[in-house]
């Protein structure tokens, strides 16, 4: 099978593609033969040399996938032939940058007909971070006043969605050039942050979702209620942020998105009930896979971008 792989940190120019001996799968393990995979910011990171997730090169990359099941030997879960889409082992190495990928089955769900292979390879990695944030650690519910920054990114569009049919009031952040982007999407509110200093414009947030980094967890401490939740996954390991938002009665929860079955069938659920979409602003065949690193280190994207095979 052909996979993408680098022999050394760099800039997309490092990632090529060679061949490499089909994986084998152990029990509980189905292999996939891919037809679609999601990237992600992380992966840009990965690639540089900027975030030692998997250790040193060779690797080879990747976590969102979506294809058929080629084989399932020793598991109940899924036939040959069944079309699934998941997120597997992260944040261990899944090398999902490759023709087949052998997985878990219990890290994937059945890819529903209403989505095409290129949409869910985009969905598991930010609908997962955007589900385990906003649903099992912060728990929004009907009434609750929620923050989304960066409402026009990966993470950033689907937790509007999520955040929307949970009952919540959703307000996010975005550049003007996205806001009809953004609009698009059902929030209540929508801040030009380079018009408005967000904590200008907002007060009583019971949740804040950070994707965007830099000074912005600290910054939404002021924006939040009494006892309210900050969910971060660009700050959850800095203590000093940590202890002020407890001494300030705050609750703080930094996201790292694992493996979870449950919720992506609760994804699935609110996409056949027309509640959730993820947007894909470009597609590449796999052997453009460079080009499609140029446009992740850019940063500034709408939704995802995916490989085609």
């Amino acid at each position: 099978m052909r996979v993408i792989t680098q022999q050394t940190y760099g800039g997309p120019e490092v990632l090529t593609i060679v061949d490499a001996p089909e994986p084998q799968p152990l029990p509980t393990e189905v292999v996939v033969r891919v037809r679609a995979i999601g990237l992600n910011p992380l992966e840009a990171r990965l690639r540089a040399g900027e975030f030692p997730l998997i250790g040193p090169p060779p690797f080879i990359l990747g976590w969102d996938i979506s294809g058929v099941v080629e084989e399932s030997p020793l598991t109940w879960r899924f036939r040959p032939g069944d079309k699934v889409f998941g997120m597997p082992l992260f944040p261990r190495p899944a090398s999902a940058y490759a023709e087949f990928v052998s997985a878990p089955a219990l890290h994937l769900a059945r890819k529903p007909a209403s989505l095409s292979h290129v949409e869910a390879a985009a969905l598991p990695v930010v609908g997962l971070t955007a589900w385990q944030g906003l649903v099992d650690l912060a728990g929004v519910g009907a009434g609750d006043r929620v923050l989304v920054h960066g409402g026009g990114g990966g993470v950033g569009h689907v937790a509007i969605q999520l955040a929307k049919a949970l009952g919540a009031h959703v307000i996010t952040t975005a550049t003007g050039s996205k806001r009809e982007f953004v609009e698009g999407f059902g929030p209540d509110e929508v801040i030009d942050y380079t018009a408005v200093d967000f904590t200008d414009a907002v007060r009583d947030i019971d949740v804040v979702l950070d994707t965007v980094g830099g000074d912005t967890a600290e910054r939404s401490l002021g924006v939040l209620r009494p006892g309210g939740h900050l969910v971060t996954a660009t700050a959850e390991d800095d203590p000093a942020l940590i202890a002020r938002y407890e001494a300030a009665g705050m609750r703080f929860s930094g996201i790292a998105v694992d493996p979870d079955p449950v919720a992506l069938r609760g994804l699935v659920g609110l996409v056949a009930q027309g509640k959730l979409r993820v947007h894909v602003q470009e597609t590449f065949p796999f052997e453009h896979v460079t080009d499609a690193h140029r446009l992740l280190d850019s940063g500034h994207l709408r939704g995802k971008l995916v490989l085609t095979l």
